[in-house]
């Protein structure tokens, strides 16, 4: 399909593109380093974390992922998360989110070292985005950099467009309402209290769905032409789907992303290049 944006394909590309650089740092005397931890045995985080350790053994990256038991208590947590951000050979620290319910998430987080933050979520991180501060200690959250670097690698133009955010998440909405706002793009960010969302999407130019609420874009809610980014990651009968109505809205769409293999790949992608950043701030 012509106006289909395989993020898969795209998220192979990029990761060719990083090798060279993985390979300057081999040569330099160390590679980039990053450590996931896993808590508990959550089947959708074990898949994930099986994914972005076989991108970063396919780029060449340091990777480790630690295993932690369900019941880790919130301190024994907080000191390996210490000891990892005084650890010189780890560059990139990644806590898969969601943890258990009796460990607060914010606290781990903010325990990470901005510099280490390549999930992008800790609130310096999302500070000195919302602030606009562009420096190479600002580490973006992955989801919302893998929308841009899909729109930028299909050549649509961003600013002076009208995009359109369904979902207002720390982790995909607001972040990526402001990477767009940076590149001049007229930003409207909805959430379950709009009033009326259809009318708000049909002016979309570009339009991001990131809500998790299966099917929830249909034909009608956008225009001729517009650019669908479709974020949702939805279990439905076994099958995951987004949250945009694929079949129907890809008549319209001069582009669209499919669910899967649009903008899943391209996160852990931008995981892979927040990991090679980190490892250039902190040097030899």
């Amino acid at each position: 399909m012509s106006n289909l944006i395989d993020g898969k394909a795209i998220a192979e590309e990029i990761r060719n593109e990083y090798k060279e650089r993985v390979k300057e740092f081999a040569g330099e005397g160390r590679k980039p380093g990053l450590t996931v931890v896993l808590v508990g045995d959550d089947p959708a985080s074990q898949t994930y974390v099986k994914f972005k350790e076989r991108a970063a053994t396919e780029l060449g990256i340091s990777s480790e992922i630690v295993r932690l038991s369900q019941n880790i208590n919130q301190q024994e947590l907080l000191e390996l998360i210490d000891r990892l951000n005084l650890d010189d050979g780890v560059d990139g620290i990644l806590v898969q989110l969601p943890l258990p319910e009796h460990i607060n998430e914010k606290v781990i987080i903010e325990a990470i070292a901005p510099t280490k933050d390549v999930d992008g979520f800790h609130p310096i991180n999302t500070g000195r985005l919302f602030s606009g501060q562009q420096n190479r200690t600002r580490f973006d959250a992955c989801t919302p950099m893998g929308v841009i670097e899909l729109l930028d690698r299909k050549g649509i133009t961003i600013e002076g467009k009208k995009a359109v955010v369904v979902g207002r998440s720390i982790i995909v909405g607001k972040p990526v309402a402001h990477l767009l706002l940076e590149r001049n793009a007229t930003v409207t960010i909805c959430h379950s209290r709009t009033a009326n969302l259809a009318a708000e999407t049909r002016q979309a130019d570009i339009l991001i769905a990131a809500v998790g609420r299966p099917n929830l874009i249909t034909a009608d809610m956008v225009k001729e032409g517009v650019v669908v980014i479709d974020v949702g990651t939805n279990r439905v009968n076994g099958k995951l789907t987004g949250d945009v109505a694929f079949d129907e809205v890809k008549e319209k769409a001069a582009y669209i992303t499919p669910v899967p293999g649009g903008v899943g790949p391209m996160t852990i992608a931008m995981l892979m290049k927040n990991t090679i950043k980190a490892r250039e701030y902190h040097g030899v």
